[in-house]
């Protein structure tokens, strides 16, 4: 075999190389978009859920307020 057969060998192995590594990243980017995905549903679950508890913490603190005001009066 000689140097230039080599080198088009050598080429050919490293970019075979490179598209497995290319695949592989690229299946690892949508493992990420799916995950991301799913996190930002649960977080917006969660800031739906936050959103509820003010409100309903809001609500108890006007209660008690009325609750103490009424007492003083």
């Amino acid at each position: 075999m000689d140097q230039r057969t080599a080198d088009i060998l050598a080429v050919v192995v490293e970019n075979r190389e490179l598209r497995a590594q290319l695949a592989e990243v690229q299946d690892q980017c949508v493992e990420l978009a799916v995950d991301a995905g799913e996190l930002h549903a649960e977080i917006e679950a969660l800031r739906s859920r936050l959103a509820r508890a003010e409100r309903e913490r809001d609500v108890w603190r006007v209660e008690a307020e009325c609750r103490r005001g009424g007492a003083f009066a």
